[in-house]
């Protein structure tokens, strides 16, 4: 990071601690929300709905938190984002302790505003960095969440039965990880948005943006990427304990996982530098593909493991690059707009992805493994979709450029 501007670096830093300390609660709580689901739930097909209800709050709170972070700045949208995580983990709490499953999804969709405003850490690394560092900068933010990997899966280790109520333990400190975790945005120093860019008439419409071809492609990677990642992980739990596995298994395949999913932010930008975006993110298609057909292969717990790793790593490509492709094709006056639009339109996906992962797993076979195997059939067309759509915008500028 020695040829980044001071202010960057700064930022850099807090926002990967950021991302390691109440991050973490993203990767407990997709480790055990589904299992409680399955505890509470009166239909088991609803089981994996608390993981949805995560995912729904986040893509309706996408919008408004990138409104206000561009109108107050990213520090106000951040700080709302860990009041709805500490809410989420109590009313969470609440809801296991009366054993109320409405309660539990009330707390789950209050996590939802967590999970939106740290979609948010990338966005506000690449805001005070230049051009070149942009890719490293958003990189290094995304590698926070290795320490998230572990923190999150130990913790649900460490709490799951410190009451006698399942899972209540990983609630209460979920409530303390935001509480603590809210300090670092002090240190913060991005230059709130200047007027000029608050004028809804600077730049490109909705419209415009999501119909510009470099755009749209960004958009539909970064939907697939996090659409898949969160259709297979939010029913790997559900699949290891289902085949004989125990939760402490659970737990350590979706921390090898998350572990894959931050580990190659350390050089991804790097790479993004050296061979372009698009190859990248086209790399990240192709170990998703992989991964899927890992888990095809085989329920032992090996296959468990090198599945999710493999998941982890094409959602690290696929995402960032995207992510790249998306703050290089818009202007500061249009930043609001499209990345509370882009991060809409992901999370929708990944909304219908992890309420079609609790039916496939659940509701689509006799047993776990027939309901593993749906799940990972279900990647096929969405992957052809982003092939498609990288072929398409390779063609497309290289005619452009040839003309």
């Amino acid at each position: 990071m020695s040829h980044a501007p001071t202010s960057a670096r700064r930022n850099v830093i807090v926002l990967v601690l950021c991302q390691a300390v109440m991050g973490a609660q993203m990767p407990a709580l997709f480790t055990i929300a589904g299992l409680a689901g399955t505890t509470l739930a009166s239909n088991i097909c609803f089981a994996t709905l608390p993981i949805s209800l995560i995912v729904l709050g986040s893509m309706l709170a996408a919008n408004p938190i990138s409104m206000i972070m561009q109108k107050h700045g990213r520090r106000a949208g951040f700080l709302i984002g860990a009041a709805g995580g500490a809410a989420g983990g109590a009313v969470g709490a609440l809801g296991l302790y009366l054993a109320s499953f409405p309660i539990f999804l009330a707390g789950s969709f209050l996590t939802g505003l967590y999970m939106s405003a740290q979609g948010f850490y990338r966005f506000a690394a690449a805001d005070s960095a230049t051009p070149e560092y942009r890719p490293k900068a958003i990189s290094y933010v995304m590698a926070g969440g290795l320490a998230a990997a572990v923190i999150g899966p130990q913790l649900v280790k460490a709490t799951n039965d410190a009451f006698v109520v399942p899972f209540l333990g990983t609630y209460l400190a979920v409530i303390v990880l935001n509480v603590v975790g809210s300090t670092l945005f002090a240190f913060i120093r991005i230059p709130p948005p200047s007027t000029a860019d608050d004028d809804p008439s600077l730049g490109r419409s909705r419209w415009e943006l999501i119909t510009t071809p470099r755009i749209a492609v960004a958009v539909i990677c970064g939907l697939v990427s996090y659409a898949l990642m969160n259709l297979v992980m939010t029913s790997t739990p559900l699949a290891v304990v289902g085949c004989g596995f125990t939760q402490n298994n659970a737990a350590d395949v979706v921390m090898a996982h998350v572990l894959a999913m931050f580990a190659p932010a350390f050089f991804t930008g790097h790479l993004i530098a050296k061979f372009g975006v698009e190859r990248i993110v086209g790399a990240g298609m192709v170990i998703l593909t992989a991964a899927g057909l890992v888990a095809l292969s085989g329920v032992t717990l090996e296959y468990f493991f090198v599945a999710l790793v493999l998941l982890g790593l094409g959602w690290n490509f696929g995402f960032i690059g995207a992510t790249a492709m998306l703050a290089a094709a818009h202007t500061p006056a249009e930043r609001g707009r499209m990345q509370g639009l882009n991060d809409v339109i992901v999370f929708g996906g990944v909304t219908i992805a992890s309420l079609a992962s609790g039916g496939l797993m659940n509701c689509s076979g006799g047993d776990a493994v027939e309901g593993w195997t749906a799940v990972n059939y279900a990647m096929a067309p969405f992957l052809l979709l982003a092939f498609g759509a990288l072929v398409w915008l390779t063609v497309k500028e290289r005619r452009a450029a040839l003309a």
